[in-house]
């Protein structure tokens, strides 16, 4: 068997590992676990949605059958609650802060009954949200991802023109292409988009990318403002001099899982080590294994508890056959006719704080070696800069007057979620500043 190959599975076995890996609630299950929710008054759940959903206000809608109601309560304060209900760290968010844990040590399964609510209002193509009069004014966003576009979704809303600008062939950010695919089946990326700009007043251009086709100072010149949802597009090396054959970085191998019509086409290898802590890691170490890898191993220099993928995270990981080893570190690549052999790794542990390399090395053959190391901000000429991450103030205002960023070009998590309520928060400034005649 060649080391790197397509076609380790046979059709069945694609279309069940790249189909929705949880399923939706049936309409009756969805209604019990509805009403297990207390409905809390100051409910510590809402507190913990980077987006502040009504949580409470949408369960009950669905405990009384409204499920328009309740997806209403969703979509005004999360306009990609549908991609949220799927990918969302709800473990960590909103279901960790449910009280129901303390009783039952289970929370309500709010993130299954986001997805009952969104699912029943996107099936029937019905908008809860209608255009205001229009203003006359027109924004620049820069990147078709969940932060552009909830930015330029609320915009609409508000009557005011978006022209959205996108490198891409395809709208959609890390939900279209950098999503593990069985978290996002069925083309769900493009369903919502679909949904999102069905509000009408927004314009895609793809093919133009700031600092190529696009110039900031020209865009800011000719709009009456702009945001900058450009995400983090740079990735960062492994530092281990020439790469051979085999030595990929995460994110392209997931782009183009995501991309492929016929997963059989896409090649891995037998054994495949991933290193990186975080869901980029686990992700692409799931999927390898999805796509028949033999052997797939995720190296962490770190413990678990230090990882940034959640423990749900690693704990899919390990069902789905994958290793996880932590306190170990690459230190060389070994290759024999310009092909990845081998990894050479050594323990770490922590002395005084730092993170220290031990002399003992060990040998890990390996035929595929996947980056998820972490991703860089490719950054824009204007805004000030620190730390990587575009500076913003609490409306995602830059220091640039009339340009707003959001989304994982700023500091902050980078989550989905997160990055739909930059958008939403800089929206409703820039309709503020529009209407009040203002530029700061």
């Amino acid at each position: 068997m060649d080391e790197i190959a397509a076609g380790r599975l046979c059709p069945a076995e694609y279309a069940a590992n790249f189909a929705d890996a949880h399923p939706p609630l049936a309409p009756d299950a969805a209604l019990v676990e509805a009403n297990r929710c207390y409905f809390c008054h100051d409910a510590p759940c809402v507190t913990a949605c980077p987006t502040g959903i009504d949580i409470p206000g949408f369960i009950r809608g669905i405990a009384t059958g409204n499920l328009r109601g309740s997806a209403t309560l969703i979509l005004q304060e999360n306009i990609f609650g549908g991609t949220c209900a799927r990918a969302c760290p709800t473990e960590i968010l909103c279901e960790q802060a449910c009280v129901r844990i303390a009783q039952e040590q289970r929370p309500v399964q709010i993130g299954q009954l986001q997805r009952r609510a969104t699912d029943w209002m996107m099936a029937r193509g019905e908008q809860p949200f209608t255009r205001a009069a229009p203003t006359g004014r027109h924004v620049a966003v820069i990147g078709a991802g969940p932060a552009g576009l909830s930015c330029a979704h609320r915009l609409a809303v508000h009557g005011h023109d978006v022209t959205v600008y996108e490198a891409r062939e395809k709208p959609g950010g890390l939900n279209e292409y950098g999503i593990a695919a069985y978290k996002l089946a069925d083309d769900f990326a493009q369903r919502e988009l679909a949904f999102i700009l069905a509000i009408g007043g927004i314009t895609l251009r793809h093919g133009e990318a700031l600092g190529r086709q696009l110039s900031l100072t020209t865009l800011a010149d000719t709009h009456d403002a702009v945001f900058l949802g450009i995400g983090q597009s740079g990735v960062n090396a492994l530092g281990l001099g020439d790469e051979p054959a085999g030595v990929l970085d995460a994110v392209s191998f997931i782009e183009a899982l995501r991309q492929a019509p016929d997963k059989a086409t896409l090649p891995v290898g037998r054994r495949v080590l991933v290193v990186g802590g975080g869901n980029t890691a686990i992700d692409a170490a799931v999927q390898a294994k999805r796509l028949g890898a033999e052997q797939v191993t995720l190296l962490y220099r770190r413990g678990p508890a230090q990882m940034s993928a959640t423990s749900d995270e690693q704990d899919w990981a390990k069902t789905n056959g994958v290793q996880l080893r932590h306190w170990i570190a690459p230190l060389r690549l070994v290759a024999r006719n310009g092909a990845l052999q081998a990894v050479i790794c050594a323990r770490t542990r922590l002395e005084g704080g730092k993170l220290t390399t031990l002399p003992d090395e060990e040998t890990l053959p390996a035929d595929m070696l996947l980056k998820a190391v972490g991703q860089t901000l490719i950054a824009p000429d204007g805004p000030q800069i620190v730390a990587g991450r575009i500076v913003v103030d609490a409306d995602r205002r830059t220091t640039l007057p009339r340009v707003f960023a959001g989304g994982d070009c700023i500091a902050g998590a980078d989550l989905t979620v997160s990055a739909v309520q930059d958008g939403k928060l800089a929206a409703e400034a820039i309709h503020l500043m529009l209407t009040q005649g203002g530029e700061t």
